[in-house]
């Protein structure tokens, strides 16, 4: 208990999730941490709740402009290890989770002598619906990644601990000394797939042991931040981030079989743009999905 956490958070017009959050994070039995909020130039309320909430753990850092939040993520990393933080947990503030969690991160961590531990989230509209139950890369290319138990019902079918190679970072706990092996975050992301190339670099190339822990209660407010899931079609933003960054990454950690990934990746998209599946059918669509692949190429 005497372990000195470093909770990362990034905030953007957070407001209307920070409510719950900030209750769930004043709660935890583990009351040694500090709660580095960093804040991407909101224009909302979400300054106010923070100067409201009332705990001498919190360091409050506000961007004069949105840095992205890889960039965001790598300023709580290193103030945290600056003020003698021993591990560092990832943690995004749309989601609610029990008193306990800080607590059964770091036992799970230690007793089952991990690197990286991430807990069973749900969907915060329902309940008993998991959203993800930890991930993995393809085997073949390793450029794409899977969420166990996507939409699925628990029903007690991922209640084991097991050994997995990818993440979301919106709950992730780590040792300061992973930041030494594997590194920050790679800030050319700005947003969408910083999360799998630092899981990539970390559970592929390190070969560092990530495990999801079952036993938890922690809520996520998927699409909370950004309504992606909200939406029938990918907002331009999405299509323009989400398409340059997998190039991007999958060029970045090439190897033979990344020609033929990318291959299939550009013609998948041409093909949902045809059948008006998540992308609109229309030649904006087009002509952004196409500008951004090739952005990614040349990245």
């Amino acid at each position: 208990m005497n372990t000195k956490i470093g909770v990362v958070t990034v905030t953007y017009n957070s407001a209307d999730v920070l409510d719950d959050f900030l209750e769930s994070i004043q709660k935890q039995t583990h009351g040694n941490f500090i709660l580095y909020i960093i804040d991407n130039d909101s224009n909302d309320d979400t300054a106010d709740i923070i100067d409201n909430f009332h705990d001498d753990r919190v360091v409050y850092i506000q961007n004069d402009d949105n840095v992205g939040v890889a960039a965001a993520n790598n300023q709580g990393i290193l103030k945290a290890l600056e003020e003698g933080c021993d591990f560092i947990l990832l943690l995004n503030n749309d989601t609610l989770f029990d008193e306990n969690t800080f607590e059964k991160l770091f036992k799970g961590l230690q007793d089952n002598q991990a690197d990286i531990v991430i807990p069973k989230m749900y969907y915060y509209d329902k309940k008993d619906y998991i959203w993800c139950a930890g991930g993995n890369f393809d085997k073949t290319f390793k450029c794409d990644v899977d969420h166990i138990g996507f939409k699925e019902k628990d029903m007690g079918q991922h209640d084991e601990i097991k050994q997995i190679t990818y993440a979301p970072t919106c709950c992730m706990l780590f040792s300061k000394q992973l930041i030494d092996d594997v590194g920050l975050m790679d800030e050319k992301y700005f947003v969408y797939e910083d999360d799998v190339d630092f899981c990539y670099r970390a559970t592929i190339l390190k070969k560092k042991k990530m495990l999801y822990l079952p036993d938890f209660k922690f809520y996520h407010k998927v699409g909370g931040l950004t309504n992606k899931e909200k939406t029938l079609f990918l907002s331009d933003f999405s299509i323009q981030y989400m398409t340059r960054n997998k190039v991007y990454r999958c060029k970045k950690f090439f190897s033979f079989g990344t020609p033929i990934y990318l291959l299939k990746f550009f013609i998948a998209g041409n093909l949902k743009i045809l059948m008006g599946k998540v992308y609109k059918r229309s030649f904006h669509s087009t002509r952004l999905f196409y500008t951004s692949f090739f952005k990614g190429l040349f990245y």
